[in-house]
């Protein structure tokens, strides 16, 4: 039986967040909850939420601070979240760190880490460039992935400030293989004995 673990995964477009998010979450047994993940799914199902979001998306706005932190804490009341869980896309601004505070205090609880990986804006065009190729993803035009990237560091880079001082950020390189990049995280996490056999 492994401690529970509550992560966060933090990192720009191209960082590889979301693949080494779901590695560390299978190993650890625990799952990834990603708001772009939940809103795909209740898009397509076309829920309630589903529709809203769509309504939002199309007018060409972001989903508002409050609905995707309620959306965010009803996945994390689910059963399979009790042991653990490793976000990714949220908390994307400080209002949304306030609220994710908020809630696991309800719970008696707190985030364990923030792996933050560090990926020079450079080797994220890069990458992503590689993606819209190999991918075929026509949305990934510069001028689109300097916007992401802006809106990163604009808006999401500053959530580091607010966990640094709580000592629990963990600073990834995230440049090289995918099995290096993994086995650095893994030992950051070791190291707060997180993921360890209890």
């Amino acid at each position: 039986m492994t401690a529970p673990a509550r992560l966060l995964i933090v990192g720009p477009q191209g960082s590889g967040k979301g693949t080494q998010g779901a590695r560390i979450a299978e190993t650890l047994g625990i799952p990834v909850v990603s708001t772009g993940d939940i809103f795909r799914a209740n898009i397509k199902q076309g829920t309630d939420l589903g529709q809203q979001v769509t309504a939002i998306l199309d007018a060409g706005d972001l989903v508002p601070d409050e609905l995707t932190s309620e959306i965010v804490r009803d996945r994390l009341s689910q059963e399979d979240a009790a042991g653990g869980f490793l976000l990714d896309g949220y908390p994307r601004n400080t209002t949304q760190v306030g609220h994710l505070d908020a809630f696991l205090a309800e719970g008696g609880a707190a985030l364990d880490a923030v792996i933050l990986l560090e990926v020079p804006r450079e080797e994220s065009i890069a990458r992503l460039r590689l993606r819209a190729v190999e991918q075929g993803r026509s949305d990934d035009t510069d001028e689109a992935i300097a916007h992401r990237l802006d809106i990163y560091e604009n808006e999401t880079a500053p959530i580091i400030s607010l966990y640094e001082p709580r000592g629990i950020v963990d600073r990834i390189d995230g440049v090289g293989s995918l099995d290096e990049i993994t086995a650095r995280i893994m030992s950051a996490l070791g190291a707060r004995n997180l993921g360890q056999l209890v």
